[in-house]
């Protein structure tokens, strides 16, 4: 029994770290980090408020192979400082994602997946992180014109504020029971709003309001699957192949914009009402 649970805990995709769940998408013989740690480009703000830095910002970037075809991988390590972006942070993403851009008009044909797990801009660095966050999402659309960009929300640290808004821009996204996604997170949302509107404690609330289930099955999302490295790895496979969408969400805001006329918002909606909010074909 317990090397059977050894083998079902071996396969999670969550309990990996930023590099290697990374690595666990491309081909071993194919992988090559760009800006790595020994590179030693950090954050020059947090040690100046006296915030320990990580020679990496959280943020790994592995270019190679996934199938033989040309892919670059975008992890956020949510454990650092909350997956937040900063200068450098997101000038890394940014950058591996205009060079997959470059890739593609000389006929490299350049995936990207971002791996998210990121609160939004770090506090630390608010504007500088804005206009990195900005140049991603400039980045992701000008990819999406040349090949599919793939988002990867797994773990409980979810995605949010201004990654949030990139996330939307990909041309797929994947979600695990244990991801979230929304704009403002739970805290701050309870903070500004109050606890009767929004309690950040309750687990089950959060996770039915902005886990990967609920965002499946309003169609904001395009797959919901189980913690495995092998199932996301095979549904991220399955979206290169089907290439970009004809139509990405991004640009059915009409759509979404006439449900939304009709909500209720002078008491607070169920998951089960926004599920049926949401229903019915896509404009």
């Amino acid at each position: 029994m317990a090397d059977i649970d050894y083998l079902l805990k071996k396969q999670s995709f969550i309990e990996l770290d930023a590099r290697q769940r990374a690595k666990s998408l491309l081909d071993a013989t194919s992988q090559k980090e760009l800006l790595d740690p020994f590179a030693r480009v950090m954050s020059p703000w947090l040690i100046k408020q006296n915030i320990v830095p990580q020679a990496d910002d959280g943020v790994v970037v592995i270019k190679g192979t996934l199938e033989g075809r040309p892919a670059v991988v975008i992890s956020i390590e949510g454990v650092f400082q909350g997956g937040s972006l900063g200068e450098v942070g997101g000038a890394k993403i940014a950058g591996a994602l205009e060079l997959a851009v470059e890739d593609n008009r000389n006929h490299i044909p350049t995936v990207a997946i971002l791996l998210l797990e990121t609160g939004g801009v770090r506090l630390q660095e608010a504007n500088l992180g804005l206009a990195a966050i900005a140049e991603i999402q400039a980045a992701i659309v000008a990819l999406r014109q040349h090949q599919p960009v793939i988002g990867v929300i797994a773990g409980s640290v979810g995605c949010f504020g201004g990654m949030s808004i990139a996330a939307g821009l990909c041309s797929y996204l994947i979600m695990t029971q244990e991801g979230r996604l929304g704009l403002n997170g739970p805290q701050v949302i309870e903070q500004e709003a109050g606890l009767q509107e929004y309690n950040a404690k309750d687990r089950p609330f959060i996770w039915s309001i902005c886990g990967g289930e609920q965002r499946f099955k309003t169609g904001l999302i395009d797959a919901y699957i189980d913690d495995n490295r092998e199932q996301i790895k095979a549904q991220i496979i399955e979206f290169i192949q089907q290439g970009s969408p004809q139509r990405p969400r991004c640009m059915q805001a009409e759509h979404y914009l006439e449900k939304l006329q009709h909500l209720d918002t002078t008491q607070q909606i169920s998951p089960a009402e926004v599920q049926a909010l949401y229903q019915g074909e896509k404009a």
